[in-house]
């Protein structure tokens, strides 16, 4: 009975050391937003998100706010203003921004250089240079389509394809794309016909129709928001079976939600990647490391997915070693 009184007595004592001093015993708990370029709902969004939970959700009470430029570009001003706001409103101990849109239009002319916070881009297509980045406060990584691999996919899936056109929406992330296909196309083992970038639905429908005659495949990627005749902006699955009527022949593309969607295969690069990766870099900033000894990195990890659906439909039947630790997936409806 004795043993037991001082048993609790000595747990008594620990519990209220412990809750005395929780700062230096439990995790710190850090304020984070998050300035996402598109939409809530957008895929690449999500994966993003799935990112940085997967390494902030712990630690830190994160916000998030969406600019939502894929859908509305012209808005994208009066939405920066509006996270600057709760930037303000919140005083985070430090900043996540996705993609391209958030750079120009919220990082660059609120927060580089100007604030103390640190802040960590993801999805970011253009060279970091183009935002003056890096800066005192800012760092991240850039967002780099694994294209080249996904061509030599392709060319083993379906080893008589010669050609290859790619469409991409007139916008950052688009011109962004052309650009890399124009720096490292020497390497691809197909030939590449033409870049295009297109606005709106027609344009979409008269240069797929073209290219029937120009090439055997279209790599369509950051496509999201190309506009119908009523100036209404499109999801992926739309413009895909857009494509799908308007070519008639195999589409390739960036993403894994692209593939699911009915692109017959992708070496695909990952939100996921480019949300933690950025959420690491941002703890260990908050933690104390200078922003100066983070340096600006870039994606590198890719995986293979092909839509069986797709393979199937246009009777593309290769080796299976192809097939050897690739995802496979059929279109989702």
């Amino acid at each position: 009975m004795q043993a037991i009184r001082v048993f609790s007595i000595t747990g008594m004592i620990i519990f209220l050391i412990y809750a005395s001093f929780p700062a230096t015993i439990q995790a710190a708990i850090f304020k984070v937003l998050v300035v996402m370029s598109y939409e809530q709902r957008n895929p690449w969004c999500m994966e993003i998100k799935r990112g940085i939970d997967s390494a902030l959700a712990n630690n830190c009470e994160i916000t998030y706010f969406y600019m939502d430029t894929k859908i509305n570009l012209g808005g994208g001003k009066q939405k920066a203003k509006e996270a600057y706001s709760l930037f303000k409103k919140l005083q985070p101990d430090g900043v996540i921004t996705a993609d391209d849109n958030a750079q120009s239009m919220f990082v660059v002319p609120y927060l580089k250089d100007k604030i103390k916070m640190p802040v960590m881009f993801c999805g970011v297509n253009a060279e970091a240079e183009e935002y003056g980045y890096p800066a005192s406060n800012v760092s991240g990584i850039l967002e780099r389509g694994h294209i080249r691999e996904s061509v030599a996919l392709l060319k083993q899936l379906s080893p008589s394809t010669k050609t290859i056109a790619f469409i991409t929406k007139n916008s950052p992330s688009g011109e962004a794309l052309l650009r890399q296909v124009e720096k490292e196309s020497g390497a691809y083992l197909l030939n590449v016909t033409t870049l295009t970038l297109v606005r709106t639905v027609k344009g979409l429908v008269t240069v797929s129709e073209e290219l029937k005659e120009q090439c055997d495949v279209i790599y369509m990627d950051s496509t999201a928001g190309i506009v119908d005749e009523k100036g209404n902006p499109l999801d992926t699955k739309e413009i895909i079976r857009i494509l799908e009527n308007a070519f008639s022949k195999p589409i390739i593309a960036g993403n894994e939600y692209h593939v699911e969607q009915g692109a017959l295969c992708a070496v695909v690069k990952t939100g996921d990647e480019q949300g933690r990766t950025a959420a690491e870099m941002l703890l260990k900033a908050m933690q104390g490391t200078p922003v100066s000894e983070i340096p600006i990195t870039v994606n590198c990890r890719g995986k293979r997915v092909i839509n069986v659906t797709v393979m199937e439909r246009f009777g593309i039947r290769p080796k299976p070693i192809v097939l050897l630790g690739a995802k496979l997936v059929r279109t989702k409806e």
